[in-house]
């Protein structure tokens, strides 16, 4: 089954760069806190315009705040764009029960406000 194990709630992008090959760049600190690895496969929604994006995470330099989309969403991405990022993974309904999904919410410059845990609610 294909499950979010965490997100970063309400972050504000930063820049928006069509000409860089892809993905999305997140502060370090915030993939950290989100536990998101390098390369692993995110969803962003956008609540500007709706717009739901896959992509691949990649570490910006940490505690900058940047949330940057590259490459193709730059065209439905803008820089003020408050978006939901969504860390997904697949797992067998056995380590689904054994998951502590993470929320991070982050003010308007993607600096850390909480994080929440959730382990337990999969049942």
């Amino acid at each position: 089954m294909q499950i979010c194990v965490s997100k970063i709630h309400r972050a504000t992008v930063t820049q928006a760069d069509l000409n860089y090959v892809g993905s999305i760049t997140i502060d370090q600190e915030l993939m950290e806190a989100a536990g998101i690895k390098p390369y692993q496969v995110v969803r962003v929604t956008s609540l500007a315009n709706g717009t739901l994006w896959q992509t691949y995470a990649l570490p910006g330099e940490k505690g900058k705040g940047d949330i940057v989309l590259n490459g193709p969403p730059a065209r439905h991405f803008q820089p003020g764009d408050i978006v939901i990022i969504l860390a997904d993974a697949f797992v067998t309904p056995d380590e689904a029960k054994e998951l502590d999904p993470t929320v991070v919410f982050v003010d308007g410059k993607n600096k850390i406000t909480g994080v929440e845990h959730h382990k337990g609610i999969v049942k």
